[in-house]
């Protein structure tokens, strides 16, 4: 989900301030995406400019809307909305795996402990699913749009966990095959000595 096409779904209904925006925005996702508000007015610029909302006529007069404008969405930015609800998310479309890359990388990077590595990120990881789950224990019946997005987390974090298991044991099954030799690894004085040995024909003249 994008922090645009998130605004976008909020605005449906109803012009906004940027603060109710933020504050829903939150509310929706269980605070699992925290905004801060230059994030949200930033992004309310560039859906202003690409014509999918327009400050509202009515302004903020009292100190609640704090003289900034209210946004409302366009027909542009319904068509936006409704394409992206009726569009599979794919798999390139969402951001490179942080943690596949640095896995990677720490095999590539001579002195890099990968099994350190792999162990202290499920404890992370670990941790992190024991939080959410508490999270989720508490939560009511009634918030099924935050329990959705919970629920999603969960998941991630118990696959992550199973492929941090499948990362250490490739590891240990990578360790315990034998190292090939090359021609260079071989000591010079084991190394068959070649000679010249005369033909049959020119022995015998």
């Amino acid at each position: 989900m994008s922090i645009k096409h998130g605004l976008l779904a909020l605005l449906q209904d109803e012009p906004k301030y940027g603060y109710q925006l933020r504050g829903e925005f939150e509310a929706a996702t269980g605070a699992t995406w925290p905004l801060n508000i230059g994030q949200v007015y930033t992004t309310l610029t560039r859906l202003e400019r690409d014509g999918l909302v327009q400050a509202a006529a009515a302004r903020a007069a009292s100190s609640e809307g704090d003289g900034r404008s209210l946004y409302e969405i366009t027909d542009a930015g319904r068509t936006e909305l409704t394409t992206w609800f009726e569009t599979p998310v794919t798999r390139e479309s969402r951001p490179r795996d942080e943690l596949a890359i640095k896995l990677a990388l720490a095999l590539a990077v001579p002195g890099v402990d990968v099994s350190a590595v792999v162990q202290r990120q499920r404890m992370s990881t670990m941790q992190s699913l024991q939080e959410l789950t508490r999270l989720k224990r508490n939560s009511t019946d009634g918030e099924i749009s935050w329990q959705l997005v919970v629920e999603s987390m969960i998941f991630g974090a118990e696959a992550e966990i199973r492929w941090l298991d499948h990362c250490e044991a490739m590891l240990v099954r990578h360790r315990g095959r034998p190292r090939a030799v090359s021609q260079k690894d071989v000591p010079q004085k084991d190394v068959p000595q070649k000679y010249d040995v005369p033909d049959e024909q020119g022995a015998r003249s």
